[in-house]
């Protein structure tokens, strides 16, 4: 792994950040498999270096624009689990008030512009917002993220041009999982999905996103350079998704083996291997490291218990919050 910080406590707040990452997404799961949680979720584990190794280069200033699989981003950019868990039961103290649900969760406070169902439907938000900050001379950069399905999307053209054109402060995050729902990316993607951003004349990056230090790195000299108008940049992560599309997505052996997967927990996984780094450089200890996990595993258990004692919004705001005042 590429060093890229010095500070300990940078360190172990990235190793914290992915293992809150992790916790929320096993009790989300936990939430749905029981029937607690209505409709469905899409599991982030296993990509948590991406959303982790993007967002500790931002500040709260900065903008993000998150996917249907957002709980990572939303988490790496600061949310907390109580809110979170609110929102995707549906109840008051939720981000959305829990109308926006696990699709659409946002958190303006820190920058996070919202998640979207629709897939690349945040891609015109990011962009739009880069505008806004060139328009006013800001110095605050947003970073779009999006799978290697939404490159189908020819919304992603048309905003890398504009983005090209004014030379926009805008990253573009491809989190490339490896499948577009139930079909390997090789099949619906022809090509190289960084030449597509190169044809723009955008500078573009592939980068291992099972390595947080590595994500971290390129996050932050891109986002230096954007601040400085070199803008707009792409970035394909190399990552993967540990559950199916979605939490109903459970027998999946007829479109990738269990051996794949196994192969990815097992050797790949982006937790596992910042730990390893953490412990050979004597930044922390086993021992301490396993009382990080128990503390955040209790933080997340706590707050779905409280999220699931909250109350659901008053009938009359059904018709509320739909549009700007």
């Amino acid at each position: 792994m590429a060093k890229t910080k010095t500070n300990t406590e940078d360190y172990l707040r990235m190793y914290k950040q992915m293992v809150r990452i992790r916790s929320f997404e096993d009790n989300a799961n936990q939430l749905y498999l029981s029937a607690k949680m209505p409709g469905l979720t899409h599991m982030y584990s296993g990509e948590e270096a991406v959303a982790v190794g993007i967002c500790e280069a931002l500040t709260d200033d900065d903008r993000i624009t998150s996917t249907h699989r957002g709980h990572g981003h939303c988490v790496a950019k600061g949310a907390n689990f109580r809110e979170m868990f609110c929102e995707l039961l549906g109840k008051e103290e939720g981000y959305c008030r829990g109308k926006g649900g696990s699709m659409h969760i946002a958190d303006q406070s820190h920058g996070n512009l919202g998640a979207n169902a629709i897939v690349g439907g945040s891609m015109g938000i990011a962009t739009g917002s880069a505008l806004r900050a060139k328009l006013q001379g800001a110095d605050d950069v947003t970073v779009c993220f999006f799978g290697d399905g939404a490159t189908a999307q020819g919304l992603l053209y048309e905003v890398m041009n504009m983005a090209a054109l004014w030379n926009l402060p805008v990253i573009y995050a491809c989190e490339n999982n490896g499948y577009s729902e139930y079909t390997k990316t090789e099949e619906i993607a022809a090509g190289s999905i960084t030449a597509r951003a190169e044809a723009f004349g955008i500078e573009a990056h592939q980068v291992d996103g099972q390595d947080v230090m590595a994500v971290n790195e390129l996050t932050q000299k891109l986002v230096a350079r954007a601040r400085k108008g070199e803008g707009p940049f792409f970035m394909e992560l190399m990552t993967y998704r540990y559950h199916g599309h979605h939490v109903g997505d459970i027998n999946r052996e007829y479109y990738r083996s269990k051996e794949e997967e196994l192969d990815w927990k097992e050797n790949r996984d982006p937790i596992i291997k910042f730990r390893g780094w953490l412990v050979e450089q004597g930044i922390a200890s086993e021992g301490e490291i396993e009382v990080m996990n128990a503390e955040i595993k209790k933080d997340a258990e706590e707050a779905v218990e409280y999220a699931l004692a909250a109350k659901y919004p008053a009938e009359s705001e059904v018709d509320m919050h739909v549009f700007a005042d």
